[in-house]
């Protein structure tokens, strides 16, 4: 995902095989969580690297077969995009860069009509939810019944729009 020629070339074959992209959903994530004192430089990387810049290499890659489909794009946030975790800077940073990154590409999508929108649930029943603290409030088919949403029958008027999912 933090690779820029292999995530290149993966849209590029996938555009070979099944013509330009109608939809791309952006849903690569990992935590790492401890204090910031003992937070290494790599581990900060890595979950920024996976979470944010990921995402923008896979929508920068996708972004003119989303333009000749009026595509749409959806990423998968978190709502700790939206407050602050004791020991989870690294990732609350990268799911708050992802909305800001989502509301900026639906601008400078609008006039080609790529709709982008970004999906930011609570606690979700995952694996990644187990390495918190927190209970699952909700199931992964929860969220991707939202995600389905947006991406095939959402108005055009959602586009930049961050939908909190609470279960």
């Amino acid at each position: 995902m933090a690779d820029g020629e292999q995530v290149r070339r993966f849209f590029a074959e996938v555009e070979a095989l099944l013509g330009p992209t109608d939809v791309v959903v952006l849903n690569a994530g990992v935590l790492e969580r401890g204090p910031i004192e003992e937070f290494t430089d790599e581990q900060f990387d890595r979950v920024l690297g996976v979470n944010l810049r990921g995402a923008f290499l896979c929508a920068r890659a996708a972004w003119k077969g989303l333009a000749r489909n009026r595509g749409r794009l959806i990423a998968m946030g978190s709502i700790s995009g939206t407050l602050g975790t004791a020991e989870a800077a690294a990732y609350n940073a990268s799911k708050w860069g992802l909305t800001g990154l989502v509301k900026s590409l639906a601008e400078e999508g609008r006039e080609a009509g790529i709709f982008c929108a970004a999906v930011l649930p609570g606690s979700v029943d995952t694996d990644m939810l187990r390495k918190t603290p927190f209970e699952p409030q909700m199931t992964p088919t929860d969220v991707a019944r939202v995600v389905r949403f947006l991406a095939g029958e959402a108005p055009f008027a959602l586009t930049g729009s961050a939908v909190e999912v609470f279960g």
